[in-house]
């Protein structure tokens, strides 16, 4: 879902997250930018009364997979992968990208619970700025909204 193109999120329509519990696995690695992520996916949780927040910090991208994995088994209703990829003049972008892609697609299938793909995977530093906060808004609320929506799909 790109808010630039689908404008303003409307959380009139997001259902009431009060029953749900939620974690939110934050990588460290780009901490300005995962930090943003993580401060709109949390506002939004609070707006719709999620009081059951879990943050679980991992130290990059590539561990997010592990750190959902953990919060899927502990029997969250939904988990958020927060996490930034930013591209540089090696291969490591698009290794990083694909495994962490494959491996939260990878937890969805098992379907405990819904895992949300919540990772940047940009070209420079200043396209993670406008995602996670900037002109483009920000991706960690979008995720959010997904979590609850999936989870609600479960109940």
């Amino acid at each position: 879902m790109a808010t630039a193109q689908h404008g303003p999120l409307h959380l009139d329509a997001v259902p009431s997250a009060a029953a749900l519990r939620i974690a939110v696995v934050v990588s460290e690695w780009n901490a300005e930018i995962t930090e943003n992520l993580y401060q709109g996916a949390h506002a939004v949780l609070e707006q719709k009364a999620c009081s059951a927040i879990k943050r679980i910090d991992v130290s990059g991208s590539f561990e997010l997979v592990y750190g959902c994995k953990l919060a899927m088994n502990a029997g969250y209703d939904a988990v958020i992968a927060l996490g930034s990829v930013i591209r540089g003049e090696t291969a490591h972008f698009d290794y990083v990208c694909e495994a962490v892609a494959t491996g939260i697609k990878d937890l969805n299938l098992q379907g405990k619970s819904p895992v949300i793909f919540g990772v940047l995977t940009d070209d420079s530093l200043s396209q993670a700025k406008a995602r996670s906060g900037g002109k483009l808004g920000n991706k960690g609320a979008e995720a959010a909204v997904a979590a609850i929506k999936m989870a609600m799909l479960a109940i």
